[in-house]
């Protein structure tokens, strides 16, 4: 049983993080020259930041999800958090593929709508993956900030 549980995890890193690699590639593949002649807010990070931030990021959401599925099984919090996935992916795609700011933002609120929904489940049967999804929550409302200023900043 404990080969399945770390066999569980591994799976569910690869997912998580192949949702990254998606967002990775289309990212460094499609953001210049287009994201330098934004006007960003004086608050956006360096570009430096995102890649350690968000491989954190991934790894405490997938421990979450994993410590759920491990204790639970429950298929429908797993496929909830797949979906939630897909929104987080395609936001690169958005902003930095289709350079669709405004599109980006409204995917953010969706990844947010999925966030909220996710760490109910969360609290409701696991405390740590509730804490262990904090992070991703705080980052995201940041990212909603940030994103909004650049529409807002851009228009």
């Amino acid at each position: 049983m404990t080969k399945n549980k770390y066999l569980s995890f591994f799976f569910i890193l690869i997912i998580t993080f192949t949702a990254s690699a998606i967002g990775g590639f289309v990212t460094t593949s499609f953001k210049e020259p287009w994201y330098s002649g934004l006007i960003l807010p004086s608050f956006n990070p360096p570009s430096t930041v995102f890649a350690p931030v968000w491989t954190l990021l991934y790894i405490l959401m997938s421990l979450a999800i994993w410590r759920i599925w491990i204790n639970y099984f429950d298929v429908k919090i797993l496929r909830l958090y797949f979906l939630h996935l897909f929104f987080n992916g395609i936001w690169s795609i958005l902003f930095f593929g289709f350079h669709l700011p405004f599109l980006a933002l409204v995917d953010i609120v969706i990844i947010l709508f999925f966030i909220f929904i996710l760490i109910r489940y969360y609290y409701r049967l696991d405390k740590i993956s509730y804490y262990l999804t904090i992070p991703y929550l705080i980052w995201s409302l940041y990212a909603f900030v940030l994103n909004l200023s650049i529409v807002i900043l851009n228009n």
